[in-house]
């Protein structure tokens, strides 16, 4: 098991292999990595991220087999299903360290904004409920400051969902507060770029 701050250096390093195209990271083939995880696995983060297609983790990362456990879902949302996963691989495999990785532009964000603003009835149950664990961190935004400038809103809306989903991974589980209080876990709140590729790691960060 690697501590925390171990994991995100790592990641910090493979991000900026990755922003800078000079991935590889030094690993062994797959071939050979698939037979060493065949009797177990010891990824060194766990990812929340967003299902977007253009922020897979591992590739954003620049890691390989077995080295993320990776809990994807629109909007990167702490419902009880993921952090049931997140639980499971801090429990059973002694990971450190737990990324919610949101990006630029999202789209679940710009529809839980554009849903406060024309409400719909035509919009499915299951596409709601992404948006209402999105709404509370939205509306806050809303209601404390005036906005006249919507890429500005979408931008400081991302990271309030961000900051959202990772505060509830942090006091919504009695599993990880003591894993956070007694073990060392570490949960932070991270932004991707779509446009550079460099992935901003703002939320709780231990101070140094």
């Amino acid at each position: 098991m690697i501590s925390a701050a171990e994991a995100l250096r790592r990641l910090q390093q493979g991000n900026r292999r990755f922003a800078l195209d000079i991935g590889g990271g030094g690993r062994e083939s797959n071939h050979q990595r698939r037979g060493e995880l065949i009797a177990g696995q010891e990824p060194i983060a766990v990812i929340l991220g967003c299902s977007d297609s253009r922020v897979p983790a591992e590739i954003v990362f620049d890691q390989g087999l077995g080295d993320l456990f990776v809990i994807r879902v629109a909007g990167n949302v702490a419902a009880p299903s993921q952090i049931g996963s997140v639980e499971f691989a801090a429990e059973r495999f002694g990971t450190r360290l737990v990324v919610v990785l949101g990006h630029s532009l999202c789209g679940a964000v710009l529809a839980t904004l554009e849903e406060l603003e024309r409400p719909t009835e035509t919009r499915s149950p299951y596409l709601h409920s992404i948006v209402d664990f999105i709404r509370p961190s939205v509306e806050k935004l809303l209601e404390t400051e005036p906005h006249q400038n919507p890429n500005m809103l979408l931008k400081q809306a991302i990271r309030a969902n961000i900051c959202a989903s990772a505060d509830h991974l942090r006091h919504g589980s009695k599993i990880l507060e003591q894993l956070i209080l007694n073990d060392g876990l570490l949960i932070v709140g991270a932004e991707y770029s779509l446009e550079t590729g460099v992935v901003d790691f703002f939320d709780g960060l231990p101070r140094i």
